[in-house]
């Protein structure tokens, strides 16, 4: 794992713990889409998966207020010993507590199972899509996180990604009429 992305990945745990604690979960998805930058400059999976765990965790802490302290308490223990492990540089069994930690996402509530594995389904399409808006690839970004590209494509199609243009149509046109002007010499 590269160095700036460790420190990122752990920037971005740090973050992610205490916004749970203050209770900032609109915060929390944001901070997801920091570590997209790594993820389509280093093509880096760990980057891509720390982005959908927190992206599924500010969605579930949104919409379970309820249970909203235990399940933070919970998050927060796992975020803990993801940051341990990976301050000290143990990288593999990092991955496998990250693996795990989608698995707790998936099976934390036997009635919100179903809600969770579509939450962490549409926040991996969503993050895609936040890769193919860093340059990446639809197939790249969908191998690297691990979904269809028929998934990634159809998100895309739904959304105005790619619809903007840069730059005003009146500049581009006189800049177009410069650039093929004739000057008589």
């Amino acid at each position: 794992m590269e160095e700036v992305v460790k420190k990122d990945i752990l920037t971005v745990l740090q973050e992610t713990i205490i916004l749970i604690k203050d209770e900032e979960y609109a915060e929390i998805k944001e901070l997801s889409n920091h570590t997209i930058h790594n993820a389509s400059i280093f093509q880096d999976p760990d980057s891509v998966s720390i982005a959908v765990i927190v992206y599924a965790i500010s969605k579930i802490m949104e919409r379970t207020v309820d249970k909203r302290r235990i399940i933070g308490k919970k998050f927060s223990a796992i975020l803990q010993d993801a940051i341990t492990l990976l301050e000290k540089d143990m990288i593999s069994e990092f991955r496998k507590a990250v693996k795990n930690l989608l698995k707790t996402i998936s099976e934390h509530d036997e009635r919100l199972h179903f809600f969770i594995e579509e939450v962490v389904k549409q926040a991996r399409i969503k993050k895609g899509s936040k890769l193919f808006e860093h340059g990446i690839s639809s197939a790249q970004a969908a191998q690297i996180l691990g979904i269809s590209q028929w998934e990634l494509m159809d998100y895309l199609g739904k959304t105005t990604l790619g619809d903007e243009v840069p730059i005003d149509i009146k500049e581009r046109l006189s800049f177009a009429r410069r650039l093929f002007s004739k000057k008589k010499t």
